[in-house]
């Protein structure tokens, strides 16, 4: 993208009607780090690519906890991710206080799209920089939303952001129609897997992936690294076995084949 004369303010149309500063805050969510979302009846499943910027660095967060039974993944500006999750949990704070019951997953994303929107009408403001992956369970069960910097919203299945992100989406559009009757450690594995397919042929390890699982049974919380690496050794093994029955089966059928004379 390049700059010119229709992109100085947000509340400027070009003649296509387009609005650039909006788009441009939508190309900052594609080049951030990678985030994934899942979800079954019962669980939702966040994971994302965390990769320090230097050796000597520490890795930026890049997923939080909302509530119990609400968290997000985020790609794009970081700061601006950690301005709305905090956005997001008072809003969980007020409605549980003024109800006393939690705020329900949908409710809370309409009124992040409005936040966000208006974003976009303001000519002293700036789009938000960031993608957010909202995951979290309520009365009607478990749910997957993306919220856009436009203000747009839409819930999904499964769904990934952020940069190499398109290779992700291809496996989760191959496996999705089974992710509704998955088990929660099977939707963790779709989640690593699709995590993998980010990387570019890269290792996967626990040290640059962040897993996240919340339940109907189950609260919000952050798989430790531990066990991460434990469930990339399982799935990896499984792979490397297939790989070499594959190979094995190829070698016998060669062998098998008639020569000819």
């Amino acid at each position: 993208m390049f700059r010119n004369q229709y992109d100085t303010d947000v509340t400027t149309w070009s003649p296509a009607g387009r609005l650039f500063q909006v788009e441009y805050a939508m190309e900052a969510v594609k080049q951030g780090s990678a985030a994934i979302g899942l979800r079954s009846k019962s669980h939702v499943v966040l994971a994302c690519v965390n990769k320090a910027n230097s050796e000597l660095s520490s890795h930026q967060k890049k997923i939080f906890k909302v509530d119990d039974h609400i968290g997000v993944a985020i790609a794009g500006l970081t700061a601006d991710g950690r301005v709305l999750s905090r956005y997001m949990r008072t809003e969980c704070i007020n409605y549980s206080f003024n109800y006393e019951s939690p705020l329900p997953v949908g409710r809370l994303v309409v009124q992040l799209a409005d936040k966000a929107q208006v974003c976009t009408q303001r000519s002293w403001k700036r789009p938000y920089g960031v993608g957010l992956l909202v995951g979290g369970t309520d009365e009607s069960g478990a749910h997957l939303y993306y919220n856009c910097p436009s203000g747009n919203y839409f819930e999904y299945q499964a769904f990934a952001i952020g940069s190499r992100s398109q290779a992700a989406k291809t496996y989760l559009e191959r496996r999705f129609e089974n992710f509704m009757d998955s088990s929660r450690d099977d939707l963790i594995k779709d989640a690593l897997i699709a995590v993998r397919e980010t990387l570019q042929g890269e290792t996967l390890k626990s040290s640059i992936c962040t897993v996240a699982v919340v339940g109907v049974d189950e609260a919000f919380h952050i798989l430790d690294q531990e066990t991460v690496q434990q469930l990339i050794n399982g799935f990896e093994i499984v792979r490397e076995t297939e790989a070499g029955a594959a190979e094995e089966g190829a070698a016998a059928d060669q062998d098998a084949a008639p020569m000819d004379i």
